[in-house]
């Protein structure tokens, strides 16, 4: 069945000259049937590059939103509806006015996991990958940044600046309540030579024991560069099979086989034949929003030197 169906995917993306862009986080056979696979930063650009008339984005909800947002000239597909974002959601568009009330004169720095409508009102939008260098070069000695305590805190941390989080409570599941400080004893114990990456959205007690903290590209580079041969993967776990496919020849652990994201294994081979088969879920966005988050998103990416 999975064979036939990415046999129909092959030929379906011929004929609608689309193109399929695949999180990290997607199932395995999904980012094997797929263009290109890559973290919130490098779709977003990759998306612009391209000449396909259809865009099928293999991820959560905003991140489809985003491509739409930079590809107005195109057609982007989501497979599945209901593939959202429970970070993303933390951050809704009455909680960012209200901060923006309550500090009128900080800068908001909005995660690329949020809303067209909350960037809209935003003044800077930014990656996990970006976004240290991002706050370092803002003139501001204190900013607004939401959603994800634990990525606000390793900002502040990395930046030297005070960064409020908006809202205080916003994080992910998988990288909060699945990965944890006792994953990573555990895997040091088990693993003594492996050297351990994890994501900025884990907490502090995680992030302090590991050997590297980044994006999920960022982590990409350093597991395959890294002297070690064994390489322990603290994210979702659909990083580890990216990793074994791309760059063989080393072992890649994932700290905690429970890391799944429930939301980006919505979608599947099927949710991608029928919406490229049908032209179904197609996204829509406001043009005047839209206009206004890619003008704030080609302004942040201008200040880390990336040209849209």
């Amino acid at each position: 069945m999975k064979e036939e169906l990415r046999e129909e995917i092959i030929r379906l993306k011929k004929e609608k000259n689309a193109a399929i862009l695949a999180h990290n986080y997607q199932l395995p056979e999904v980012q094997d049937v797929s263009d290109f696979v890559g973290d919130s930063l490098e779709l977003s650009i990759k998306a612009t590059k391209l000449s396909n008339k259809v865009i099928v984005l293999a991820g959560v909800d905003f991140m489809a939103e985003q491509a739409a947002v930079l590809n107005p000239e195109k057609i982007v597909l989501h497979p599945e509806k209901g593939a959202t974002c429970s970070l993303a959601n933390y951050l809704t568009l009455k909680v960012a006015k209200a901060y923006k009330e309550k500090y009128p004169d900080i800068p908001l720095v909005v995660y690329v996991n949020s809303y067209l409508e909350v960037k809209a009102i935003s003044d800077y939008i930014v990656t996990s990958a970006n976004a240290v260098e991002v706050v370092k070069r803002i003139d501001s000695p204190r900013i607004l940044f939401g959603p994800d305590r634990n990525l606000a805190e390793y900002v502040a941390e990395k930046s030297g600046k005070e960064v409020i989080v908006v809202p205080q409570e916003s994080h992910c599941y998988v990288h909060s309540h699945i990965i944890s400080k006792e994953d990573m004893i555990l895997a040091r114990e088990k693993y003594p030579n492996a050297k351990i990456a994890v994501h900025p959205e884990t907490p502090k007690e995680v992030r302090e024991l590991a050997d590297f903290i980044g994006s999920t590209s960022q982590m990409m580079k350093y597991a395959c560069s890294c002297e070690s041969n064994q390489v322990i993967i603290g994210t979702e776990i659909g990083l580890v099979h990216r990793l074994r496919k791309e760059c063989p020849g080393k072992e890649y652990i994932p700290l905690n086989d429970a890391a799944i994201c429930r939301f980006m294994k919505q979608i599947t081979l099927k949710s991608i034949r029928d919406s490229l088969r049908d032209m179904k879920n197609i996204v829509v966005v406001d043009e005047n929003l839209a206009k206004i988050a890619k003008e704030k998103t080609t302004k942040t990416y201008e200040l880390v030197g990336i040209k849209l």
